[in-house]
């Protein structure tokens, strides 16, 4: 059995990013019930700015107490991105500031681009350059992009041709990351991490 946690990465209250990220909650349940999940929606958080060392300035440490035990229980994860302006959200990238290897070394990461048009690449492409290099995530090689979004994932039957295509993929797509998830299990076991080389180069 594994945990999977997603993150929805919008902090916009009622994001079609939340509905995303339901869609796929529910689909792991259907795909594979030995599977538990824990969906962490950044909106709900409202996780403060990541200040350097120490992650807070003195008092504000306690915001991320609560959050870390269910990163850090994860096996694997489910990032949910909005495309905002070409880039993905500040409060995703925030959010990855604050986790380290404990939470997320050596665990992969499907990464779901969300658009309200025919984007959704961006957030991609630059989750694939960061987010990765002192936390030790390691991105899964496929993708989703959930395009027209608001089009898509709506109830429990498909619209169009458009939306049974993209259920598919999410099918397709989280079999992979739980094949991942379950030998990344004994690539953790191994003991890899040296404090001599904490960060990434």
């Amino acid at each position: 059995m594994s945990h999977i946690v997603i993150i929805c990465g919008s902090h916009r209250p009622q994001s079609q990013s939340r509905k995303v990220s339901d869609y796929i909650a529910g689909a792991i349940a259907k795909l594979d019930k030995s599977m538990t999940v824990d969906l962490i929606d950044l909106f709900e958080l409202k996780l403060p700015l990541w200040e350097g060392d120490g992650g807070f300035v003195p008092g504000k440490a306690a915001a991320w107490q609560p959050i870390q035990p269910r990163v850090e229980k994860a096996d694997g994860f489910v990032i949910v991105s909005p495309e905002w302006a070409g880039m993905a959200p500040p409060g995703l990238k925030n959010f990855l500031l604050h986790c380290s290897p404990k939470e997320m070394g050596h665990k992969p990461a499907m990464i779901v681009g969300v658009s309200a048009s025919r984007g959704g690449s961006y957030p991609n492409n630059e989750l694939r350059t960061s987010g990765y290099k002192n936390t030790r995530l390691v991105y899964t090689p496929d993708h989703v992009l959930v395009q027209t979004v608001k089009d898509v994932l709506n109830g429990e039957t498909e619209a169009d041709k458009n939306d049974g295509y993209i259920r598919r993929r999410i099918d397709f797509s989280l079999k992979t990351l739980f094949a991942y998830t379950e030998s990344f299990k004994t690539i953790r076991a191994a003991g890899l991490d040296n404090p001599e080389f904490a960060n990434g180069m």
